[in-house]
C-alpha cells in the first residue's frame, strides 16, 4: 500500500494502549516478526496488536480508521503467497481469540473463534467421532479463521470440498464497525429481519450476481481447486438461495473481520488403506492419475523423486522414505481408501494393484514396466507415510543451495484428463528459463505445487520469476485451468487475475470491495489493485538487503552464505511454522507456554535475520532486545530434528550469546555457571557451607539479589563423596569403554557414575576412567561454557578431553558417559567448533551409557543377569537432547531388559529446567510453566508405585522440585536390578 503522509505511529500506540486490554508491540523487533509469512515477501507493519476480547478488536478497528490506516488480520502466519503481510496495523487473532465456543454432533456443527487451530479443533471434535475435513498439511498451526480467509483444501478435497464447502455462516465486523451475519438466505432475502442494517448491503450484493451472472459462468473455471479473486459465483441467482458467507470465504480479510465462524463438519475417517504407486517416469505418474481417480479414492498425492531424495537426507524422515519408497521411482502417487468398511478399503487396495498392471505396472512382471504398488495397511505406518507428504513444502525448502524452490506458479490446477500435458509443458518453461521445478501435493484434483529453483537475491531471478509466471499462467488459461487452486492470492496472484478473469471481472472484484470497504482499510493490495508480483522492493530479500561478513565459532556445514555459514544458516527459515505446533514432539516448549511469536524457532530466525542485515538497527545482534529475543530459548535442540528445514536456534544463540559476550560481558551468574568446571573440585571441599544457601532463611533470598539465582528454587546439593576414579582402575590401553565422568554428576550426583561403572564390570567390560593427561582438575565437555557463549574456552575444554578419548576411539573402543547435554555435546558442537581437529565419526562413538548397552545386547555381547524389582512400572522422560538426537529408544530397549518391568514413554515436550534456565529468577517461572504442560500431571498421576526415570541431571532436579517424587538414571535402575542375582 502506498501512502502520501507517514502514520503518527507512536501516537497510534498511545491511543491503542489506552483502549484495550491486550498487547501493543510497536518496536522494531516485534514489527519485524511480523513482517513476513511463509511467502517470498516482506513488508513492515506500522504495529501489532494481540487482542484479548473481540472488544479488542473492535476498539483497534475504529482507532485505525479514525486514523486512515489499514489493518490485517493474521492467524498463523503460514500464508504462502504475501496474504498475511502489509504495511498495516496486524491484529494477531492466535494468542487469545482461539476459542471451542460450541459443538452440536447431531447437527454436526461447530461455532468457532477465528484463532484456533485446526489441530486443535479436531482433537475437541474426535470424542464426538467428527472431525473438520480440510485437513491441510500445516494443521498443527494454522487457524480456522486464515484457513477460511484463504479458502484453504487439504488432501482430501476431491471427497470433501475445499473450505468454502464446509462453512456455513461467518459472524463478522464490518470496516465501518458494525456487525454482520453471513449465512444462507433467500434470493430475494425474505426471511431476514426488514431492520437488520445490512439488508441494503446484501441486496446489493445479490443484485451483482443476477447483473453478472452470465460473466461469472464465462470466466470461472469449472473445477474443484479454483480460489482465485473474490467468490461472486455464490451470489448468482439459485433456487435454493444464497450462502452470503462463502463470498467471505478466500477473501484474505479484505472484506471483512471474522468472529464466530460455524463449520460443517463430517464423520472421523474410522479406517484406511493406502496404496503408494511407484512409477519409472513423471509423465507417466501424472497421465495415470486420471485412471486411479475412477476408484473413488479419498485422495491421490503426489511426492517426485527431488522430495524423496530430500527427505533421504533429513534424518527424521530417512527412515520413513526407506520403508514405502522401493527402488528409486521418478514419481510416487500415494492412493487413500477411506470407507467405513476396511473389507472395502481392501478390495479397492486389490483393485489399484490390478489397475496399475493394467496401465503396464506391475513389479517382477518381464510384460510390464517397473513399477508397482507398495501397501500400507498398518495404521502408524500410513500415519508416517502421510506426515512426510504433509511435509513436502518444507522437505522442498530444505534444500542447502543459493537457489530455493519459490511459491508462484505452485497452486495452478487443471483437469486431470490435461495434467500430463500441463506438467510435461511447463516443465519445459522451466528449462527455457534455465531452472527446472519441485513437484508434489494434489494430483487427484489436477492441483501440483510446483516451485522452481531461482536465487530471489539476484535480479536475474527475479526477472526469471516474472517470465515464468506470464508463460505458466497463459498456458493454465489455454487449459481453462485455474492460476489460484489452493493457497491463495496474496501478492503473488492477485496482478493476474486481470489476464486470467478478464477486464470486467476484475471490475467486479474492485466494485465488492469498494461496497463493503469503501476506504481501503482491510489489508489493502490483496485481491484487488495489487503491485506487481515481482517488485523487488517487497521482496524478503530487497535489492539493499546484504548481510557484512560474520564471524561465527561455528562451521555451519551445508549452509550457504558469508561469515562461514551463519547468515545462510539463519536463512533456512522460510517461516512455515511448524514450531507453532502444540502438541507431539518437543518444539518448541517456550512458544507453547507463551504463545508468543517472539518465542519461536521462526521469530528468532526473523529477527536474526533483520538484524544481520542492518534492518533493526546498528549492533542489533549483541541489543538487549535480542537478549530478550533469545532469552526463553531453552536450547532443548529440538528445532534440529523437528524443523523440517534444520533451523537449529540452538547452535544460533550460542553464536548470539558469543557476540553479546564480547561487547558487554558476562553477568555474575554466567561466570558462575560457565566456569563450574573450573571451581568444582575446590566447591566440593566447601560443600557443608555452600549447601547453607537453602538451609539458613533469608540465604537464599540473597542469592537471587545478588546473582539472580531464585529464592524458590533450591539449588543442586553439593556432594562431599564426589565420584573419583579407583586407583587400581583397568589401564586405558586394556579397555573396552573409557568412562567419562562429567562434571554435574561426578560433583552433585556421583551414585549414578558409581552404579554405572558397576553395571559395565558385571557385564564383563574393561572398565578405565577418562581423565586429563596433565593437572588435576577432571575433563569437562565445555557444555557450561557454550551456555554462555565463551566458544574459545569451551574449544579449550573439549581439546582437554579429545586428546585424552581419542586413542581408544581410533582403535575401535568406546566413551561412555551419563549426561545427555555432555555426551551429545561431541556429535554436535565438537565438529562443527573444532573442525579437522574431531569429526563426526569419532563422534558417534561417544555413547550414552544406554546406548552402549543396547548396541552390545543387540549384538550379544551384553552379559549381565538381571532380577525384577520390586516395582514393575517405569514411567520414562526423555532428555531434550536424546529426543533431538533420536537416541530415547536405546533407554526403552535398556529398560526392557529387566524381567517384569512395564516401560511407559510420558510424551513431552522440555521438562523446563533446561540447564541454568529453570534457577534464574527472570525464567523460574516460564520454567515451571514448561514442566506443568504435560510431564508433571503426568506423574503425579502416576501409581506411587512405579519408578520414573530420566537420565537428564536438570530433568530429575525439576521433577522432584515440582512433583516431590525422585527420578533416577537409568544406570541406577540397571545397577538394583543386578543386585540381588
Amino acid at each position: 500500500m502506498s501512502r502520501t503522509h507517514q502514520p503518527d505511529t507512536e501516537g497510534l500506540e498511545r491511543q491503542l494502549s489506552r483502549a484495550i486490554e491486550g498487547e501493543i508491540l510497536f518496536d522494531k523487533f516485534s514489527r519485524g516478526r511480523y513482517a513476513t509469512d511463509a511467502s517470498i515477501y516482506q513488508m513492515m507493519p506500522l504495529g501489532v496488536v494481540i487482542p484479548r476480547t473481540i472488544a479488542d478488536v473492535e476498539a483497534t478497528l475504529a482507532i485505525a480508521r479514525e486514523a486512515g490506516v489499514p489493518v490485517l488480520p493474521r492467524g498463523g502466519g503460514t500464508s504462502q503467497s504475501g496474504q498475511t503481510v502489509n504495511e498495516a496495523i496486524v491484529i494477531d487473532l492466535s494468542k487469545h481469540l482461539n476459542k471451542l465456543i460450541e459443538v452440536d454432533p447431531e447437527a454436526r456443527t461447530a461455532v468457532v473463534e477465528p484463532g484456533l487451530v485446526l489441530d486443535t479443533l479436531n482433537d475437541h471434535l474426535k470424542p464426538h467421532g467428527l472431525w473438520y475435513p480440510v485437513d491441510v498439511s500445516t494443521s498443527s498451526r494454522c487457524t480456522l479463521g486464515g484457513m477460511t480467509a484463504n479458502n484453504s483444501c487439504g488432501a482430501r478435497s476431491i471427497r470433501y470440498g475445499t473450505s468454502r464447502d464446509n462453512v456455513l455462516a461467518i459472524d463478522a465486523i464490518l470496516a465501518n464497525g458494525r456487525r454482520a451475519r453471513f449465512a444462507q438466505v433467500e434470493t430475494n432475502l425474505q426471511g431476514l429481519n426488514e431492520a437488520d442494517p445490512n439488508r441494503e448491503l446484501f441486496r446489493d450484493l445479490l443484485a451483482l450476481g443476477s447483473r453478472e451472472a452470465e460473466e461469472i459462468r464465462l470466466r470461472f473455471p469449472d473445477i474443484i481447486r479454483r480460489v482465485g479473486g473474490y467468490n461472486v459465483d455464490s451470489l448468482l441467482p439459485n433456487a435454493k438461495g444464497n450462502n452470503l458467507a462463502h463470498l467471505l470465504v478466500g477473501s484474505e480479510g479484505t472484506l471483512a473481520l471474522s468472529e464466530r465462524i460455524t463449520l460443517k463438519l463430517s464423520p472421523i475417517l474410522s479406517s484406511k488403506v493406502l496404496g503408494v504407486c511407484h512409477f519409472p517416469t513423471f509423465y507417466e505418474a501424472m497421465d495415470a492419475t486420471q485412471h486411479l481417480v475412477k476408484l473413488d479414492p479419498t485422495a491421490v498425492e503426489l511426492v517426485d523423486s527431488n522430495m524423496i531424495e530430500l527427505g533421504r537426507k533429513i534424518a527424521m524422515f530417512k527412515p520413513i522414505v526407506d520403508a514405502f519408497v522401493r527402488g528409486e521411482p521418478a514419481a510416487l502417487l500415494i492412493v487413500e481408501f477411506a470407507e467405513p468398511d476396511q473389507n472395502e478399503n481392501l478390495k479397492r487396495l486389490d483393485a489399484l494393484e490390478d489397475l496399475m498392471a493394467d496401465l503396464g505396472f506391475r513389479w517382477g512382471d518381464p510384460g510390464k514396466k517397473d513399477g508397482g504398488v507398495v501397501r500400507a495397511i498398518d495404521p502408524e505406518f500410513q500415519k508416517q507415510i502421510i506426515e512426510v507428504r504433509k511435509q513436502g513444502l518444507n522437505i522442498m525448502m530444505s534444500m542447502k543451495s543459493e537457489g530455493k524452490p519459490v511459491s508462484f506458479v505452485e497452486d495452478c490446477a487443471v483437469e486431470l484428463k490435461d495434467l500430463a500435458e500441463y506438467t510435461d509443458r511447463l516443465t519445459g518453461i522451466f528449462r527455457e528459463h534455465g531452472t527446472d521445478g519441485t513437484w508434489y501435493a494434489h494430483a487427484s484434483v489436477g492441483t501440483l505445487h510446483v516451485r522452481p529453483v531461482l536465487n530471489l537475491k539476484l535480479d536475474t531471478g527475479v526477472k526469471q520469476m516474472r517470465a515464468i509466471a506470464e508463460e505458466a499462467f497463459e498456458l493454465v488459461r489455454s487449459y481453462r485451468g485455474s492460476h489460484s487452486g489452493e493457497h491463495g492470492d496474496g501478492i503473488v496472484r492477485s496482478e493476474f487475475h486481470r489476464t486470467m478473469f478478464g477486464e470486467r471481472m476484475v471490475e467486479n472484484f474492485n466494485w465488492v470491495k469498494d461496497r463493503m470497504d469503501p476506504d481501503g482499510l482491510l489489508n489493502p493490495g490483496k485481491i484487488v489493485r495489487p503491485p506487481r508480483m515481482d517488485d523487488r522492493n517487497l521482496l524478503r530479500y530487497a535489492p539493499e538487503y546484504n548481510v557484512p561478513e560474520i564471524q561465527s565459532a561455528f562451521t555451519w556445514s551445508g549452509h550457504y552464505g558469508s561469515g562461514r555459514g551463519f547468515q545462510g544458516a539463519v536463512e533456512m527459515c522460510n517461516n512455515n511454522g511448524a514450531c507453532r505446533k502444540l502438541k507431539d514432539g518437543v518444539m518448541c516448549p517456550s512458544y507453547r507456554v507463551t504463545r508468543n511469536e517472539r518465542d519461536l524457532v521462526r521469530g528468532r530466525a526473523n529477527s536474526l535475520r533483520l538484524a544481520i542485515s542492518g534492518q533493526l538497527g546498528p549492533n542489533a545482534l549483541t541489543s538487549d532486545a535480542m537478549a530478550e529475543t533469545m532469552k526463553l530459548c531453552v536450547s532443548c535442540k529440538a528445532c534440529r530434528r523437528e524443523c523440517p528445514t534444520g533451523v537449529d536456534m540452538a547452535k544460533m544463540k550460542i553464536d548470539v550469546s558469543a557476540a553479546r559476550a564480547k561487547r558487554h560481558g558476562l553477568s555474575l551468574r554466567d561466570r558462575m555457571v560457565a566456569y563450574l568446571p573450573h571451581y568444582a573440585q575446590k566447591a566440593s571441599r566447601a560443600a557443608g557451607l555452600l549447601n547453607l544457601r537453602d538451609r539458613i532463611p533469608g540465604a537464599a533470598w540473597i542469592s537471587e539479589r545478588v546473582v539472580g539465582m531464585s529464592a524458590a528454587r533450591p539449588l543442586p546439593q553439593w556432594r562431599t563423596d564426589v565420584f573419583e576414579p579407583d586407583e587400581y582402575e583397568t589401564s586405558p590401553a586394556d579397555a573396552d569403554v573409557l568412562l567419562f565422568a562429567d562434571t554435574f554428576n561426578r560433583y552433585f550426583e556421583p551414585d549414578n557414575l558409581r552404579a554405572a561403572e558397576a553395571v559395565l564390570k558385571r557385564a564383563g567390560f574393561q572398565v578405565a576412567h577418562a581423565t586429563p593427561l596433565t593437572g588435576s582438575r577432571p575433563l569437562c565437555c565445555g557444555r557450561t561454557f557454550l551456555s554462555a557463549g565463551l566458544t574459545d574456552q569451551a574449544a579449550e575444554e573439549m581439546r582437554r578431553t579429545i586428546e585424552v578419548i581419542k586413542p581408544i576411539l581410533e582403535r575401535g573402543g568406546y566413551v561412555v558417559g551419563l549426561e545427555p547435554s555432555c555426551l551429545l555435546t561431541f556429535r554436535d558442537e565438537a565438529p562443527a567448533l573444532l573442525g579437522a581437529e574431531w569429526n563426526e565419526e569419532l563422534g558417534a562413538r561417544v555413547l550414552l551409557f544406554e546406548e552402549f548397552i543396547a548396541r552390545k545386547h543387540a549384538e550379544g555381547s551384553f552379559e549381565l543377569k538381571l532380577s525384577s524389582l520390586p516395582v514393575s512400572r517405569a514411567l520414562l522422560h526423555g532428555h531434550c537432547h536424546q529426543k533431538a538426537f533420536n537416541v530415547v529408544s536405546p533407554v526403552q530397549q535398556t529398560l526392557k531388559l529387566i524381567p517384569d518391568l512395564e516401560v511407559e514413554l510420558i510424551q513431552t515436550s522440555c521438562c523446563g529446567m533446561a540447564g541454568a534456565f529453570g534457577y534464574q529468577a527472570e525464567t523460574y517461572e516460564i520454567s515451571r510453566a514448561m514442566g506443568e504442560l504435560s510431564l508433571m500431571p503426568r506423574i503425579r498421576e502416576a501409581p506411587t508405585d512405579a519408578i520414573v526415570v530420566a537420565d537428564g541431571t536438570s530433568c530429575r532436579h525439576q521433577i522432584v522440585d515440582m512433583t516431590g517424587r525422585e527420578a533416577v538414571h537409568v544406570a541406577q535402575v540397571l545397577y538394583s536390578a543386578s543386585n540381588n542375582v
